[in-house]
């Protein structure tokens, strides 16, 4: 295996979670916190939105199996990367539209990735989406993670992640892991 870490900022953490759990070559998915000046925030101290912190998620994922850029599409098509600090109704810095790169590699795609999605005029407004270096890595409280998983009748599992899921799995349907399908 060549395991490689990504860490995206895209919104609520249980949804991409489980999108990103979906993904064939993604072998574990973290929810946690990055991109603030807090050491070791809390859920709730990031929900104040003074942390400066994101909500994300960090994967592993087998690069042999599925590349940076496949994982980049991924993550441009399950959120809107032109709405600044928004996500749905969650509002806030910590909903930031976010790539925390973790190599110059890395780096180099993302901006060719958002230039592209740009000249081609995929979106119909201006990609806000930041491309900044990985920082400390606070990983979410245990009751985060796994969330939809865990708990998929509940309401937002229901109403909110699953209508996410069920999207990307149409659209990304050779990437999904078969035992999703």
């Amino acid at each position: 295996m060549n395991l490689q870490k990504a860490t995206f900022g895209n919104g609520c953490f249980w949804c991409t979670e489980a999108i990103f759990q979906a993904v064939k070559g993604v072998q574990s998915v973290r929810s946690g916190y990055t991109g603030g000046h807090v050491d070791n925030p809390t859920y709730m101290q990031v929900c104040e939105g003074d942390t400066g912190h994101a909500e994300v998620i960090e994967l592993n994922y087998d690069a042999d199996e599925v590349s940076f850029e496949e994982l980049l599409l991924v993550f441009f098509k399950t959120h809107d990367a032109t709405t600044l600090n928004r996500q749905g109704n969650d509002v806030g810095t910590q909903y930031r539209s976010a790539i925390f790169y973790h190599n110059d590699d890395q780096k180099q795609q993302a901006e060719a990735m958002i230039e592209r999605l740009t000249n081609e005029h995929v979106f119909d407004k201006p990609i806000v989406t930041e491309v900044t270096p990985i920082g400390e890595f606070y990983e979410a409280e245990d009751y985060h993670q796994n969330y939809f998983n865990d708990n998929p009748t509940k309401p937002y599992c229901a109403f909110v992640i699953q209508p996410k899921l069920n999207k990307f799995a149409r659209q990304f349907t050779e990437k999904v892991k078969p035992e999703l399908l």
